[in-house]
This record gives C-alpha cells, sequence and structure tokens, in this order.
C-alpha cells in the first residue's frame, strides 16, 4: 500500500479523522459503530453488520491482500469504515472493489472522497486496472456524484437491487479504469 498508517486528514469543516487499517482489535469498535448508524442505513447494509458474529468473523479472517479494511477514527471512535476487495485470479483479478460506510454526521465534509482516493493510489501501486462500486442510486446519489467527480463512469441499472422488504431499486454501477 501506498500509504503509511496511521494518518491524520483534514475534512472539510475542519473536522480532523485518523486513518488506519481495521486490525483484530477493533471488532468491538466497529461492531458499536455500526449498531450507531440508523436503521435505515443498516438495512441497506451488503453484509450483515447486526450480527457481531459476522464482525468477529471479519476480524478473525483478516487478509489483507484480499480485502484491505480503512478506519476513520475521530479520538476513539470510529466514524467510517471502507473496504478495498480484491482476486488472486480469474478475469476480475487486475479489478478491485471498493465498499464504505460514513457515520451520517461526517458525510458530505469530503470523507468519502478521501476513502476512496487512498483506494485509487493504491489499486494503482498493486497494479490494478480498474476500481468499481455498486450504490443504491436513490438513497446514495450524493455518494454517486462524488465518485463521477473523481472519474467514475456510472451506468444505472433499473431495479437490479432489493430492500429487505423485497421492493425494487435502481442501482448504480460505477468503474474507474486506472
Amino acid at each position: 500500500m501506498p500509504h503509511r498508517f496511521p494518518q491524520e486528514a483534514v475534512l472539510r469543516d475542519g473536522r480532523r479523522v485518523l486513518l488506519r487499517p481495521f486490525t483484530r482489535k477493533d471488532v468491538g469498535a466497529l461492531y458499536d459503530f455500526f449498531q450507531r448508524l440508523p436503521e435505515s442505513t443498516r438495512r441497506f447494509a451488503w453484509d450483515r453488520i447486526e450480527d457481531r458474529k459476522v464482525v468477529e468473523r471479519w476480524g478473525r479472517e483478516l487478509d489483507y491482500a484480499k480485502v484491505f479494511p480503512l478506519l476513520a477514527l475521530d479520538g476513539g471512535r470510529i466514524v467510517a469504515d471502507a473496504t478495498l476487495h480484491r482476486r488472486d485470479r480469474g478475469p476480475l483479478r487486475l479489478a478491485g472493489r471498493i465498499k464504505w460506510t460514513i457515520d451520517p454526521d461526517y458525510r458530505g465534509a469530503g470523507l468519502g472522497a478521501l476513502l476512496v482516493n487512498h483506494f485509487i493510489d493504491s489499486a494503482r501501486a498493486l497494479g490494478l486496472k480498474h476500481l468499481s462500486c455498486m450504490l443504491i442510486s436513490d438513497l446514495e446519489g450524493d455518494a454517486v456524484e462524488v465518485l463521477e467527480t473523481l472519474g467514475f463512469a456510472a451506468r444505472r441499472i433499473p431495479g437490479y437491487g432489493f430492500d429487505p422488504d423485497g421492493n425494487p431499486h435502481d442501482m448504480t454501477h460505477l468503474v474507474l479504469a486506472l
């Protein structure tokens, strides 16, 4: 990874956060972060973040070569969790996938762009050719705009995703050629 951690960053509103990789010691704090999120955010998570065993498994199975998890902390409190996913073989071995979750109180301050830019730098250093992300179009429109300003090409796919109640949602697939 091209970045040295921990690393302090200043957000647009002047707040400072510490960026560093997730470690096994962070399981409890990451689980607490997920539980602080509004239900409207948690219900659309890619993983069962309401289940502590899921977060504990991430800590046990930590493999930075497959998934690089990056945390943003304000003091000792996690305010964002982001991941860069890679494959070691197959047709997508040179394509990375990114995901992130940001505390609603820290959205709109440039934290998402900061995390994604770290992953762009890391992906280039690792020799990846593309980064991709899949977002819920109607709920994550601000994030779609941020990625488009960073150079990601967006393609909206009508009715591709579903909420827990079975209602369809358009999804936006974003890809950045590195």
